[in-house]
Protein backbone atom coordinates (compact mmCIF):
# COMPACT_ATOMS: atom_id res chain seq x y z
CA UNK A 1 0.00 0.00 0.00
CA UNK A 2 2.84 2.45 0.76
CA UNK A 3 4.06 2.35 -2.86
CA UNK A 4 0.57 3.19 -4.19
CA UNK A 5 0.23 5.99 -1.66
CA UNK A 6 3.66 7.37 -2.60
CA UNK A 7 2.63 7.37 -6.27
CA UNK A 8 -0.57 9.19 -5.29
CA UNK A 9 1.46 11.72 -3.30
CA UNK A 10 3.70 12.41 -6.31
CA UNK A 11 0.64 12.82 -8.57
CA UNK A 12 -0.93 15.14 -6.00
CA UNK A 13 2.17 17.33 -5.85
CA UNK A 14 2.37 17.47 -9.66
CA UNK A 15 -1.29 18.53 -9.87
CA UNK A 16 -0.56 21.47 -7.58
CA UNK A 17 2.08 22.72 -10.02
CA UNK A 18 -0.32 22.33 -12.94
CA UNK A 19 -2.97 24.25 -10.96
CA UNK A 20 -5.27 21.33 -11.74
CA UNK A 21 -8.12 21.54 -9.25
CA UNK A 22 -10.10 18.68 -10.81
CA UNK A 23 -7.13 16.32 -10.53
CA UNK A 24 -6.47 17.36 -6.92
CA UNK A 25 -10.06 16.80 -5.88
CA UNK A 26 -10.21 13.43 -7.64
CA UNK A 27 -7.47 12.31 -5.24
CA UNK A 28 -9.34 13.45 -2.11
CA UNK A 29 -11.92 11.46 -0.13
CA UNK A 30 -15.57 12.54 -0.01
CA UNK A 31 -15.08 13.71 3.60
CA UNK A 32 -11.68 15.33 3.04
CA UNK A 33 -10.10 17.85 5.40
CA UNK A 34 -7.55 20.57 4.68
CA UNK A 35 -5.71 22.43 7.46
CA UNK A 36 -4.10 25.59 6.03
CA UNK A 37 -0.71 27.06 6.91
CA UNK A 38 -2.31 30.06 8.62
CA UNK A 39 -5.48 30.92 10.47
CA UNK A 40 -7.01 31.44 13.89
CA UNK A 41 -7.20 27.77 14.86
CA UNK A 42 -4.62 25.50 16.40
CA UNK A 43 -4.15 23.90 12.95
CA UNK A 44 -4.65 27.06 10.89
CA UNK A 45 -8.00 27.28 9.16
CA UNK A 46 -9.76 23.93 8.74
CA UNK A 47 -11.81 23.24 5.62
CA UNK A 48 -14.05 20.16 5.56
CA UNK A 49 -15.67 18.48 2.58
CA UNK A 50 -14.91 18.65 -1.14
CA UNK A 51 -16.58 22.01 -1.81
CA UNK A 52 -14.79 23.84 1.02
CA UNK A 53 -11.45 22.14 0.33
CA UNK A 54 -11.63 22.90 -3.40
CA UNK A 55 -12.39 26.55 -2.69
CA UNK A 56 -9.43 26.76 -0.29
CA UNK A 57 -7.09 25.01 -2.75
CA UNK A 58 -8.15 27.36 -5.55
CA UNK A 59 -7.41 30.37 -3.36
CA UNK A 60 -3.67 29.55 -3.57
CA UNK A 61 -3.68 30.25 -7.32
CA UNK A 62 -5.99 33.25 -7.05
CA UNK A 63 -3.63 34.83 -4.52
CA UNK A 64 -0.45 33.88 -6.40
CA UNK A 65 -1.17 32.98 -10.04
CA UNK A 66 2.42 31.77 -10.54
CA UNK A 67 2.46 29.57 -7.42
CA UNK A 68 4.78 26.56 -7.64
CA UNK A 69 5.93 23.81 -5.29
CA UNK A 70 9.39 22.54 -6.27
CA UNK A 71 12.12 20.30 -4.82
CA UNK A 72 9.63 17.54 -3.91
CA UNK A 73 10.75 15.01 -1.29
CA UNK A 74 8.14 12.52 -0.11
CA UNK A 75 7.83 9.59 2.26
CA UNK A 76 4.95 7.24 3.06
CA UNK A 77 4.46 4.72 5.83
CA UNK A 78 1.19 2.87 5.38
CA UNK A 79 -1.67 5.38 5.55
CA UNK A 80 0.50 8.32 6.63
CA UNK A 81 2.90 10.35 4.56
CA UNK A 82 4.50 13.69 4.06
CA UNK A 83 6.13 15.69 1.35
CA UNK A 84 8.30 18.77 1.57
CA UNK A 85 8.70 21.36 -1.15
CA UNK A 86 9.89 24.88 -1.75
CA UNK A 87 6.81 27.06 -2.18
CA UNK A 88 7.13 30.20 -4.32
CA UNK A 89 4.55 32.65 -5.57
CA UNK A 90 3.97 36.30 -6.46
CA UNK A 91 0.84 38.30 -5.62
CA UNK A 92 -0.78 40.81 -8.01
CA UNK A 93 0.89 43.53 -5.90
CA UNK A 94 4.33 42.07 -6.70
CA UNK A 95 5.01 40.58 -3.27
CA UNK A 96 6.93 37.32 -3.52
CA UNK A 97 7.12 34.44 -1.06
CA UNK A 98 9.69 31.66 -1.13
CA UNK A 99 9.77 29.24 1.79
CA UNK A 100 10.19 25.56 2.58
CA UNK A 101 7.03 23.77 3.56
CA UNK A 102 5.71 20.34 4.41
CA UNK A 103 2.31 18.69 4.03
CA UNK A 104 1.34 15.89 6.39
CA UNK A 105 -1.02 13.51 4.62
CA UNK A 106 -3.44 10.84 5.82
CA UNK A 107 -4.61 8.29 3.25
CA UNK A 108 -7.79 6.23 3.26
CA UNK A 109 -8.97 3.75 0.62
CA UNK A 110 -6.41 4.89 -1.95
CA UNK A 111 -7.21 8.60 -1.63
CA UNK A 112 -6.14 11.54 0.52
CA UNK A 113 -8.36 12.12 3.55
CA UNK A 114 -6.38 14.88 5.30
CA UNK A 115 -3.89 17.47 4.05
CA UNK A 116 -2.23 19.35 6.92
CA UNK A 117 0.05 22.12 5.59
CA UNK A 118 2.99 23.81 7.34
CA UNK A 119 5.27 26.53 5.94
CA UNK A 120 8.23 28.51 7.27
CA UNK A 121 7.10 31.97 8.35
CA UNK A 122 9.32 33.96 6.02
CA UNK A 123 8.39 37.57 5.17
CA UNK A 124 7.29 38.32 1.63
CA UNK A 125 9.52 40.63 -0.42
CA UNK A 126 9.04 42.91 -3.41
CA UNK A 127 9.52 41.00 -6.65
CA UNK A 128 12.08 42.50 -9.03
Amino acid sequence: MSEKNLALLKDFAAAWNRHDLDALMSMMTDDCIFHTVAGDGLRGTTHKGPEAVAKAFEQAWLTCPDAQWTDFVGQVDGNFGFYSTTYSGTTAEGMRTEARMVDLIQFRDGRIAVKDAYRKNRPAFQSE
